[in-house]
């Protein structure tokens, strides 16, 4: 046999350390902890995007076992098919590796493209932590930040007997994610007080096309290079217990001395204990005569490490003088002990205030950009910035444009005013620009919570502008609501951007007047081809299948015979980062679509291929083409004219809690979820009267607001699906909207009584709330099981379950700054008595970790249910099995073994516009949560339905799924969407 090749080298900048070399990185008590700069690198292995989510982070190796370093592994990439374990070293915590050593590169992208950059390897590296020299207590935990590496874990360098746990697995900053925070690492065993102790740490590294770019674009190579950098210390804030966060304050510019946003956020971090905010006041009283801020009635809290951002609603009395620099507060805090005593700290916060002056009509190339804020969430949680563009001239407003950044695009820097995204946007005569965040720089894609913070936004703005008290408030600026319905805007974007204006515009076609979309891509899958798949060599092709459905709702290309208003794609020929073609198709199909007047809803559409022009350059959207277009649809829309004219139309679903309406139709409930539904109208005009014919496919629930669909009346023939319909005249006169329900196949009857939404439909959807309904975005909420001991454990005895909470509200807030609660399951019971529990449970979506937050949690529902007969039934995790075990062909099921995890959606046992998800295990090392957790839905482009179980070595990727579907339009077993391994 050959000898392994070496296929790693480690390319650095500016090498000045040795190999070897140990940096030090905080000293806290005396107690110092170092990271090698020598790592251990295998790979790299062939997978698709995100795969990384079904495979062990590990793959191919199991860490909880010794590694053989001589060892060689297959991997497809290499010459001769194996690769080894490879030395390389970090300069300035800083890792760059490459594999240009018998990895033919050019070779294989020449044959798969863009596929055979993505790949997958192994890092490991040594900490070591020495103790001092006083006999304090040891460290708790380490503050760690991963930037460009998917996961991460810590353990014991020597073997240890007794330790049986799972690994936990850390998601890093892959994203390079902004003002992000180190996240705070469970040690996997206390370090010796008289000597140093070695943990091992390993890195998943993933390379993503979309993340790190083309080589050959980055430096001009055809061999992709990732860059790993690694920080790990102590908590610089040692001798605090609480301790302000600045990076993740929320604060609104004030414009002519008045606040632009009602929501102001302070971040805060408890380094240790349970904490909850009881009183905010000011350092200045002098400052009262202008505003008071309002706590919310829901307390917030703050478990052990976690960080929150605290909101604060402004209320202004009157314009605030500009000598005011900072608003500067005393936050008051409450610490809960076990002997039920109360300590009490203060964290002083100065937050810096920027004064803007009245813009003017000035034709200078510089926008004039104002940081305004809003409350994203219920009860005013979750306080967001945004950037606007005022229009040059006060009058008659008319719509907005709301413009959506690219993918990793930060708003906000270096300031919004020199945001190189604002200052790109055409300024228009009587529209404002609206820039939304989507959450953050990379959000969800413009899906899910993205989109809705998108909508919200300009929600928020146009109540703004109306309702201030300022010069700048009231009608001159406003925003046109036509008939008292949520504004409409003309949606524009770039790249990850323009992508997104696609997606909204297909989804909420009602609140479109126009699209523009540059260097878009049509969807994940086709960025970058999943040919380079390991789990395709194991997987059956129907769970593929079932799996595929959670991706369905973001497929631009399925639901262009939605657009209905005038389109204009840009793209130049010469893109680096989006090939030109993503474009050219979604142009192509939606022609194709136009010769079918059912299928065809838009009235106009326009394609520009730009010249030898790049992905990006400054006047892709600031040009004469664009006005133009731009300036068509404001004239359009100043005439009433809704720019769709066709008597014929169509929607098409798959997702109703995060789709809304076509000209009033809306699809509430699909018969199968997973497929997707379509709803047909047809208006047909007569001497006599006037008839609507209706044809469905995979629906069940459907609603017409009359008011904005005016061809419904009680003199209208209405057919559905081939019967004529009777319509009381009276429901259609007390009514705005109405309501339809198959009771059998495609035999409808009218309903006053509201539907019910379908809120399933892939586990994604637990990070958003329904749109267009009651159920506004919350915090979540993490149910874990009571602490087996005292609740001040350190941290390195944290539970699992209690760990997972953390990493995941970690991961939101990092991800898409969105704010979460944790809580015990005992508490649950409270929340009938405790106003603060009841309405923290009750406003959003609940996820329940662990089997014993399960057990507990079905307890104490029984018991606060137990006379309510309309009460949500909790599903046990036995009764999910038995489900499972119930699939039709398979009387035993599929059969579980240790190591296995669970993960499904549940309906809400309070609220009916909110959903539950349940992670659990079948084991008690918590191995099966494990990989579970690695399936939360943090990240677009990973496929997981409504529920799955996952097992095995994590080898196969998808192929260790055990069984999974979706559940039916009820919540209850679909037999046509679930697969199990045992059939």
């Amino acid at each position: 046999m050959l000898p392994a090749p070496a296929l790693c080298i480690a390319v650095l900048c500016l090498l000045t350390c040795t190999f070897g070399e140990q940096i030090p990185f905080y000293m806290a008590s005396e107690w110092k902890v170092e990271l090698s700069s020598d790592w251990d690198v295998l790979g790299p292995f062939p997978i698709y995007a995100r795969e990384q989510h079904f495979l062990d982070p590990s793959f191919p190796i199991d860490v909880s076992a010794k590694i053989n370093y001589n060892a060689t592994y297959p991997s497809s990439y290499a010459d001769g098919g194996r690769v080894s374990w490879t030395k390389a070293s970090s300069q300035d915590n800083v890792l760059e590796v490459v594999f240009p050593e018998s990895v033919r590169w050019k070779a294989l992208r020449d044959i798969e493209g863009w596929a055979a950059v993505q790949h997958h390897a192994v890092l490991k590296a040594s900490i070591t932590v020495y103790p001092d020299n006083s006999n304090s207590h040891p460290p708790r935990n380490l503050r760690i930040q991963l930037t460009g590496g998917s996961y991460f874990t810590i353990l014991p360098s020597s073997p240890q007997t007794n330790f049986i746990e799972a690994p936990r697995w850390y998601s890093g900053n892959i994203y390079d994610m902004e003002r992000a925070l180190p996240r705070v690492v469970d040690l996997p065993s206390v370090p010796s007080a008289d000597k140093p102790t070695s943990y091992d740490i390993f890195v998943s590294g993933d390379y993503e096309i979309r993340l790190f770019g083309d080589p050959r674009a980055q430096r001009n190579s055809d061999i992709p290079a990732q860059r790993i950098k690694l920080d790990v210390q102590f908590d610089a804030h040692h001798t605090k217990q609480v301790v302000w966060e600045s990076t993740q304050d929320v604060v609104p510019n004030f414009l002519s001395g008045w606040t632009f946003g009602d929501a102001l956020g302070v971040g805060l971090r408890a380094k240790d204990g349970w904490w909850s905010v009881t009183m905010v006041q000011f350092m200045n009283p002098d400052i009262a005569e202008y505003l008071s801020l309002v706590i919310s009635s829901t307390k917030l809290r703050l478990a052990p490490t976690q960080a929150r951002i605290l909101p604060l609603r402004i209320e202004q009395h009157k314009a605030l003088p500009p000598d005011f620099k900072s608003i500067d507060i005393i936050v008051t805090l409450e610490k809960l002990k076990p002997d039920v005593s109360i300590t009490t700290l203060e964290v002083v916060v100065s937050l810096p205030i920027t004064h803007l002056a009245m813009w003017d009509a000035s034709s200078s190339a510089s926008n004039p950009v104002i940081k305004g804020s809003y409350f994203f969430g219920v009860s005013d949680s979750m306080p967001t910035n945004f950037l606007a563009v005022p229009p040059r001239f006060e009058g008659k407003g008319q719509i907005p444009i709301l413009a959506l950044h690219g993918a990793g695009v930060d708003i906000f820097t270096p300031t919004p005013q020199e945001s190189f995204w604002a200052q790109a946007l055409p300024r228009q005569d009587r529209s404002w620009v609206i820039i939304p965040s989507g959450r953050t720089s990379w959000g969800l894609d413009w899906h899910g919570p993205s989109a809705q913070d998108a909508w919200m936004t300009l929600d928020a703005v146009a109540k703004l502008v109306q309702d201030s008290l300022s010069t700048w408030g009231g009608e001159r600026w406003g925003i046109p609501s036509p008939n008292g319905r949520r504004p409409q805007a003309i949606l524009m974007g770039h790249s990850n951007g323009g992508q997104g204006a696609w997606y909204l515009s297909e989804r909420f076609p009602d609140r479109v007047l126009g699209v523009i979309a540059a260097s878009a891509y049509m969807k994940s899958q086709s960025y970058v081809p999943w040919s380079m798949s390991r789990s395709a060599h194991f997987v059956d092709p129907f769970l593929e299948a079932i799996l595929q459905t959670s991706l369905t709702p973001d497929n631009n290309d399925l639901f262009l015979s939605n657009l209905q208003k005038s389109v204009l794609a840009l793209h130049g020929d010469a893109d680096e980062n989006v090939p030109v073609w993503h474009s050219r198709e979604l142009v192509g199909v939606l022609e194709s679509l136009r010769g079918d007047n059912v299928d065809s809803n838009t009235s106009r559409l326009e394609y520009q291929e730009l010249p030898n022009q790049p992905h990006w350059f400054p006047l892709i959207l600031k040009n004469d083409p664009v006005q133009s277009f731009i300036n068509e649809l404001l004239n359009s829309s100043d005439r009433n004219e809704d720019g769709s004219t066709s008597e014929s139309f169509r929607l098409t679903i798959a997702l109703p809690a995060e789709s809304s309406s076509m000209r009033g139709w809306r699809v509430e409930k699909l018969t199968v979820p997973g497929r997707l539904g379509h709803i047909s109208i047809q208006v047909k005009p007569s001497t006599s009267h006037l008839s609507v014919h209706v044809e469905t496919t995979n629906i069940i629930e459907f609603s017409v607001n009359t008011k904005v669909f005016g061809a419904l009346s009680s003199d209208t023939k209405l057919w559905i699906d081939g019967t004529i319909m009777h319509l009381d005249a009276e429901m259609l006169g007390a009514a705005e909207v109405v309501y339809f329900r198959a009771r059998e196949h495609k035999t409808w009857k009218l309903y006053s009584v509201q539907n019910t939404l379908q809120l399933s439909g892939r586990a994604q959807t637990i990070l958003s709330s329904p749109y267009d309904s009651e159920g506004l975005p919350a915090p979540l909420v993490f149910v874990v099981a009571d602490p087996a001991s005292d609740p001040e454990t350190t941290v390195s005895q944290t539970p699992h379950a209690m760990s997972v909470a953390l990493r995941l509200a970690h991961d939101l807030m990092l991800y898409h700054r969105l704010d979460s609660e944790i809580i015990f399951n005992s508490e649950v019971g409270f929340a009938s008595s405790k106003t603060e529990l009841a309405s923290v449970l009750g406003k959003g979506n609940v996820v329940v970790v662990g089997d014993n937050a399960a057990m507990g949690l079905q307890s104490t529902l029984n018991e606060i249910y137990v006379n309510d007969d309309k009460k949500n039934t909790f599903m046990s995790v036995e009764e999910f099995v038995e489900k499972v075990k119930g699939i039709r062909g398979s009387p035993e099921g599929p059969e579980l073994h240790p190591g296995e995890g669970f993960l499904f959606l549940h309906p809400h046992p309070m609220n009916p516009f909110a959903k539950m998800l349940l992670l659990q295990s079948t084991d008690t090392s918590d191995t099966g949560l494990e990989r579970v957790t690695r399936l939360f839905p943090i990240r677009t482009g990973v496929p997981v339905p409504d529920w799955i179980i996952v097992g095995g070595d994590g080898s196969k990727g998808e192929a260790n799924v055990v069984a999974a579907g979706l559940w039916d339009s009820e919540w209850s077993w679909n037999e046509a969407m679930s697969w199990s391994s045992t059939l």
